[in-house]
């Protein structure tokens, strides 16, 4: 496993890469960044594919996960709470038959022991196999982490999390990670709400714990808040040609960050989020750069 300095060295080097607008070929575009999970150093895309109240077994969701998929994205994250989200990822990953398999992730979200032990076997059971089965916002983590844990060493599952999607979850985050040694964290960051860097990424670097990012958009409020505005040139510069784009290009910099997760069920969306992945992490400068041109074409449009 990794220390801190290796592993922000690795994440580090990668950023400091120059944009270019060179492809792979004569038509195809690059292939999308990874980053390597801590516990096992597998490579993982950058960008993964949420499934909150995006997700269903119709017309534009398989179109946007065929998309997803034959760019090489692999992580699809989904929870019993997310209506019907976990039965449509078995049944359009079933039909689409990847020639290699996803990266799924779900969560138990319920109390009691039996209770979470038949939730859990439902949701495998919809989503055909579980990579990284999660505690989700930490509900009775005390019974679910014995579960998840024989789960693991019965092979079921590869990998144990926690997640939080609130900033007051993230100091429990920090003890829990030192206490319960989870392989993954999902928690939130954004351009706008950059609580988790303080003090939760940096240990869960130094505890070579991949994170993963939800709510990159803040549920869609980072684009009310650019709402008629152009993308500054000074982002065009360096790749960055829209305000997804932007936001999550800020949010993928961060070194401890693993993966980001973007929900969607518009195509065109999905390849703008892709056109993120591909390019080369900002470093830490271009990162700053971001914020400050978003904060400063918001405070002039007040």
């Amino acid at each position: 496993m990794p220390n801190r300095r290796s592993f922000l060295a690795y994440s580090l080097g990668l950023g400091s890469m120059v944009f270019s607008p060179m492809q792979t070929s004569a038509n195809a575009p690059l292939p999308l960044r990874t980053r390597l999970i801590p516990a096992d150093q597998r490579p993982l895309p950058i960008l993964g594919l949420g499934t909150w109240a995006r997700f269903a077994d119709d017309g534009p969701t398989r179109q946007v996960l065929g998309a997803f998929v034959g760019a090489g994205g692999r992580l699809i994250d989904s929870s019993p709470m997310y209506g019907d989200a976990e039965v449509a990822v078995g049944t359009l990953v079933s039909d689409l038959k990847p020639s290699e398999p996803l990266f799924t992730a779900t969560k138990v979200w319920t109390t009691g022991r039996e209770p979470g032990r038949r939730q859990i076997d439902t949701s495998i059971a919809r989503m055909g196999h579980v990579d990284l089965l999660q505690i989700h916002n930490l509900l009775d983590w005390k019974t679910h982490i014995e579960t998840l844990r024989a789960l693991q060493s019965e092979g079921r599952i590869r990998y144990v999390g926690l997640t939080h999607y609130q900033d007051s979850a993230h100091a429990e985050l920090e003890r829990l990670i030192t206490r319960l040694k989870p392989e993954f964290i999902q928690v939130n960051l954004s351009i706008a709400d950059r609580h988790a860097e303080t003090r939760l990424l940096p240990m869960a670097a130094d505890a070579g714990v991949a994170v993963l990012i939800n709510r990159p958009f803040e549920e869609g409020a980072l684009f009310e808040s650019v709402r008629g505005l152009n993308v500054p040139d000074a982002a065009k510069e360096l790749g960055l040609t829209s305000w997804a784009q932007v936001f999550l290009a800020f949010v993928m910099a961060h070194p401890a960050v693993t993966c980001v997760l973007a929900a969607t069920k518009q195509p065109h969306h999905l390849e703008d989020n892709l056109q993120a992945a591909r390019l080369p992490a900002l470093t830490s400068r271009q990162r700053e750069q971001l914020r400050t041109l978003w904060t400063s074409a918001t405070d002039a449009s007040v």
